[in-house]
């Protein structure tokens, strides 16, 4: 069953425990696919991540740390105790956290790129959930570092710092600076491809207009800067976007991830 489809498939459990990076009493990190949502949805608890976690641990109460949109891949972490998790939560609020993510773009970025442009919803359009760069008075500071890995045959693999953590922040920098995400349905080359895709899963259309079934955004890794130590968890490219990596060649073909 296509992942992409109308319907993405249901997460089979028994593949469950190759997400998994780290576990322990207090925590459980996940390496998550870039097709499949974080939060329940309607069609039962192996249709979503928290579902699948629940099924797993067999705790009804799970403590979602840090969440990611469906199409990005990588880190989500869960607490298992409402204590750890409102310490994890805690260094979130107080901004004693730095995560780093790896992007493929669109174009060739040469140099690294500090981009200081205040986000807002943008008014309008046919795709509600969509922000632009904007002086608008709603508009709310935000603030990504672009460092570029290897830039080569039309596209870059890029470390991508969030210094704020504005909704679709790293997205809409993205297309601010002219190097659109690979694989963006909202933020790429015509946004009416999301509406499509929502509608009726992937289509020719889409197969002829975005050359990765998703975004190409990966959260790669987690520092939290405790008081008594810093902790760290690091994730590795889900294959999809290492597959497309080699071919572009952005990767060597053993290289999993930089």
């Amino acid at each position: 069953m296509d992942p992409y489809g109308k319907e993405a498939p249901l997460v089979d459990l028994g593949e469950f425990p190759g997400w998994i990076l780290e576990e322990d009493e207090n925590l459980l990190v996940i390496n998550k696919p870039g097709w499949l949502v974080c939060h329940p949805s309607k069609n039962g608890p192996l249709s979503s991540l928290v579902g699948v976690v629940r099924e797993y641990t067999g705790l009804e109460k799970l403590h979602l740390v840090a969440r990611l949109d469906r199409e990005t891949s990588g880190l989500v972490i869960f607490a298992k105790r409402p204590s750890v998790a409102r310490k994890f939560q805690m260094a979130i609020q107080d901004r004693k956290v730095s995560k780093t993510y790896l992007a493929i773009l669109e174009g060739e970025l040469k140099a690294p790129l500090h981009v200081d442009a205040s986000i807002a919803r943008r008014r309008g359009g046919p795709v509600f959930v969509k922000s632009e760069v904007s002086d608008d008075r709603t508009a709310q500071t935000a603030i990504t570092d672009f460092e570029p890995l290897v830039a080569k045959n039309g596209y870059t693999l890029c470390r991508v710092r969030p210094v704020t953590g504005r909704k679709h922040q790293i997205r809409v920098h993205a297309e601010h600076i002219g190097h659109r995400i690979v694989g963006d349905k909202i933020y790429g080359p015509d946004e009416t491809l999301y509406i499509e895709f929502i509608e009726n899963g992937w289509t020719e259309r889409l197969a002829r207009s975005l050359p990765l079934q998703r975004q190409a955004l990966h959260c790669e890794c987690y520092e939290f800067g405790f008081q008594e130590n810093a902790v760290t968890f690091t994730a590795p490219l889900q294959p999809d976007m290492q597959a497309f990596c080699r071919e572009a060649g952005l990767l060597g073909a053993k290289t999993q991830s930089p």
